[in-house]
């Protein structure tokens, strides 16, 4: 037998046994499909935010803080099945799903001149602690599809967590303002100087820990913030 052929044999045995489901219906993959098929991402319910200026993403931060330009990729609402894709990657250790939708969203952003010429991508930073219970941080791997796609370098080195916080889930709006604030430091207010920034997090709700890692970002010379979340609430 031909090996490619017997790599193919060997992949349709693995399957069989150990089938590959798309982790929004639970449906098998076809072959080229990874983690979720081309039907449910056709499904994502996308903001399409990143087409207009003023959008809802960036009127939360209005007053706050001098946000240059905001998306989100998709609509969150709980008990949808996307609400999924979150968990899976924010608690199941399915870090890779981060990486591999954020690459849908940055095609998208590729025609935008505000979003795809930025100079850097950077995640919001877990705390230390937070980072060793969890083994990963799913900001990052967000990052890492933008970045594979958008061609784009992240820093993970000069925005710092600087204190761990309690959980938000359940805080009113001044509650997870107050649980947020001063939480972030920048170690060098040099590095950024006169670049336009990406900041990246999973999901916007309030937006209490995107203003503040923007908080900690503006205390440096000619910086230009932008942001991008997975998901919106």
């Amino acid at each position: 037998m031909k090996p490619y052929l017997l790599n193919q044999w060997f992949t349709d045995l693995l399957d069989l046994f150990y089938p590959n489901l798309c982790i929004i219906c639970n449906e098998s993959l076809l072959r080229g499909e990874k983690m979720i098929c081309l039907h449910c991402l056709h499904g994502i319910p996308k903001t399409n935010y990143h087409l207009q200026p003023d959008n809802t993403v960036e009127k939360r931060f209005w007053g706050k803080v001098p946000l240059y330009r905001g998306t989100s990729f998709f609509f969150f609402q709980k008990g949808s099945p996307f609400q999924k894709l979150l968990h899976q990657l924010k608690y199941k250790g399915n870090k890779e799903i981060g990486e591999h939708v954020a690459m849908y969203a940055a095609a998208d952003l590729l025609n935008e001149p505000d979003f795809c010429t930025v100079d850097l991508i950077v995640p919001v930073p877990l705390h230390p602690r937070k980072y060793a219970r969890r083994g990963y941080n799913q900001s990052e791997w967000i990052a890492r599809g933008l970045s594979a796609v958008l061609n784009k370098p992240i820093d993970t080195h000069y925005l710092r967590r600087i204190r761990e916080s309690a959980t938000q889930t359940r805080k009113s709006i001044f509650d997870r303002y107050k649980n947020t604030e001063g939480i972030f430091l920048l170690t060098d207010t040099s590095v950024f100087s006169g670049k336009h920034i990406l900041l990246v997090d999973d999901v916007l709700t309030t937006g209490s820990t995107l203003e503040a890692c923007m908080q900690a970002l503006l205390v440096t010379e000619n910086i230009k913030i932008s942001i991008f979340t997975l998901a919106v609430a």
